[in-house]
């Protein structure tokens, strides 16, 4: 298979200037992946942000007592494993995390100063995050299903990461592509990169075309006929 970029920096500069997450969403279908968006009501927390970067999955787990040591020295370890995943993020890299409850949030302000330190390129949280106004200020891109403030230090614990985790019927796995915006997450497969995105290139400028000849009054009915994008 053609690689069309000679890296990832160079795929991720050019995808945030010209593309959004639609466009790729679009050539996965065409490409017989019908089912990679996540939940709808999963967005960006600051409705301009985009996340795109390279997966690295995180497994949550819901606990019930920090003071009961059970066989799983876990037990005890408040957060369990989130601080060594956090430590793990590497430069472009996404956060993010599947497996707990929603009785508590999963990312918050420290987290994302320590994964923006690390180069990481956003979170997507499977739950809530919280300290909103300080993820704001940082401008570090987080998408989840909204904000809670409860901490999940006593409640939930990072239990693995690296490994593959499943949202909402999707797998994702260590370095597959998470694309999102505010009309969506999606989660492009490792091997379907490449094409996925170079498609997206190719339907952007049809795209340009349609849109133009709309302007000049061209029929809808038309103009698909002729560009066979809509």
């Amino acid at each position: 298979m053609k690689n069309h970029w000679p890296d990832d920096a160079a795929l991720f500069a050019l995808a945030r200037e010209k593309l959004f997450v639609a466009l790729v969403g679009d050539i996965l279908d065409t490409m017989g992946l019908q089912h990679q968006y996540l939940h709808p009501h999963l967005k960006p927390v600051d409705p301009a942000a985009v996340i795109l970067g390279r997966a690295m999955p995180v497994l949550e787990a819901d606990f019930f007592d920090t003071q009961y040591e059970g066989h799983n020295p876990l037990s005890a370890q408040p957060f369990g494993l989130m601080f060594q995943a956090l430590d793990d993020l590497q430069k472009d890299e996404v956060y993010i995390c599947a497996g707990g409850s929603h009785r508590y949030a999963q990312f918050g302000g420290l987290m994302a100063t320590r994964a923006l330190y690390c180069g990481a390129a956003g979170a997507v949280v499977h739950g809530f995050h919280r300290d909103t106004n300080e993820i704001l200020k940082l401008r570090f891109p987080v998408a989840s299903f909204g904000s809670y403030a409860q901490d999940q230090g006593p409640r939930g614990k990072v239990v693995d990461w690296r490994v593959p985790i499943e949202l909402d019927g999707i797998k994702v796995m260590p370095g597959d592509v998470i694309y999102g915006d505010r009309d969506g997450v999606l989660v492009v497969p490792a091997a379907a990169v490449d094409d996925a995105f170079h498609g997206a290139f190719e339907k952007a400028k049809g795209e340009n075309k349609v849109l133009e000849a709309l302007r000049q009054g061209m029929r809808t009915t038309d103009a698909f006929a002729k560009f066979g994008i809509m």
